[in-house]
């Protein structure tokens, strides 16, 4: 694709990785046959092709914003696209630079909430105060909202089980929206990885991952997170050296934890952005090198328990499991086969599912900010991963979990869950 971006925009790191990425497309249009989005409207514009065009004319000409805007808003960042792309077109990183060039501010109705969702999803015990207030007044929310209020509220992951008792150690990430919703997931783990003689360590301070901020459009908000981060959980990988490098280099002060091996998430959409810190933070003279060392420390715990080889058996061995894999692990951390040969080695029995590819309609706010749409790859879904009739959905990421579970009343379950 040739490009004609301004000079001054050309100038900057954004504006060469905007131009590289317009660049590698080819215009094939394969990306259009795995696009969620487009299989439910037609629109080429609701394609990643189109996108990419109205994103070509965003950052050329600057016109055209509102139809851009609409377009992009519609799309779910799943990146299947980047999967299925001959030409290997970064389509994810090149929506975060043309939100960011739009802005997370929008007129309405809707710009009210997602300011609203902004403030609140990150906050994790303002959510749960609200969460339970929401209960009892889900019949006076609109419907976007009321579909959200969670039916089971978790606790707070108790203090630091077993950090003292193992001598091999993990950094969990606690995440913001699953603590309140999907809360016994970690717990599930930290007692799992106890009875393998691994122990878990929290970090106090750890904020919200960013990838809200990030996916409506807010660079500044996003950063901050990231930066602030950084801070809370570099440290606690003090000590760990490999290649000579010093895994706290850049936390003065910091006391870290003896045997600490990396960091491990099992929330996917939060794992594959704390993996992207070293990019997104490229630029910046302080956080760069301390970004990078994060990055290349976390894991999925899928990646962790196959690397691990630990002994999992199955809690209800045998059963059938219909699996769902999230975009944020099979499209952007790249991780396919892993949880699958994990459950079957365990003793379950995994039924198929047709076009496994294609997202729920989660996808962090959209099932709110875009309801209908996501309540349409909702059913289309649930169509799929109960064709087979398995007695328990399982899936890797708070959003699809959380979703999933308003549709059907079969279990659905983080796949953690389901091993002992």
């Amino acid at each position: 694709m040739q490009t004609n971006l301004p000079p001054e925009f050309i100038a900057t790191s954004r504006g060469q990785r905007a131009d590289e990425i317009l660049r590698s497309c080819v215009h094939c249009g394969f990306c259009n046959a795995t696009c969620p989005t487009y299989q439910i409207s037609g629109d080429e514009l609701d394609g990643p092709r189109g996108r990419i065009y109205l994103i070509k004319e965003l950052l050329e000409e600057g016109t055209n914003k509102a139809r851009a805007t609409q377009h992009l808003d519609r799309c779910l960042t799943c990146r299947a696209c980047e999967t299925t792309c001959p030409s290997g077109v970064a389509y994810g990183e090149l929506a975060e630079i043309a939100r960011e060039e739009l802005g997370p501010t929008r007129p309405g109705v809707t710009g009210l909430m997602r300011v609203f969702l902004q403030w609140l999803i990150p906050n994790h015990r303002i959510l749960r105060t609200m969460s339970y207030v929401g209960r009892y007044f889900k019949w006076l929310l609109p419907k976007p909202l009321a579909s959200q209020v969670p039916s089971q509220i978790s606790k707070t992951l108790s203090s630091q089980p077993s950090q003292s008792a193992h001598a091999r150690k993990i950094l969990l990430l606690q995440g913001c929206a699953q603590q309140v919703t999907t809360g016994d997931v970690n717990k599930s783990l930290v007692s799992l990885l106890d009875a393998h003689g691994i122990g878990v360590v929290t970090a106090p301070e750890e904020d919200c991952c960013g990838s809200l901020d990030l996916h409506l459009g807010d660079s500044a908000k996003a950063n901050a997170a990231i930066r602030r981060n950084v801070d809370a959980l570099l440290p606690l990988l003090q000590g760990r050296r490999e290649g000579g490098v010093d895994a706290a280099e850049g936390a003065e002060g910091a006391e870290g934890v003896e045997g600490v091996e990396c960091i491990i998430s099992t929330a996917s959409g939060c794992g594959v952005t704390v993996k992207d810190y070293a990019r997104i933070l490229a630029d910046d003279p302080k956080y760069a090198d301390r970004a990078k060392v994060l990055s290349a420390k976390t894991y999925d715990i899928s990646e962790y328990l196959s690397q691990a080889n630990l002994p999992l058996t199955a809690k209800q061995p045998g059963q059938a499991i219909a699996w769902h894999p999230p975009c944020s692990l099979q499209h952007g951390q790249k991780i396919t086969g892993v949880v699958e040969s994990l459950l079957e080695n365990a003793g379950y029995t995994l039924v198929p599912v047709a076009d496994s590819h294609l997202c729920c309609g989660s996808a962090g706010t959209y099932s709110v900010l875009q309801y209908e749409r996501g309540e349409a790859l909702k059913k289309l879904k649930l169509d799929s991963l109960l064709a087979a009739d398995p007695q328990v959905i399982v899936t890797a990421n708070v959003g699809c979990q959380s979703h999933l579970a308003t549709g059907t009343s079969h279990p659905v379950l983080h796949w953690i869950e389901m091993l002992k």
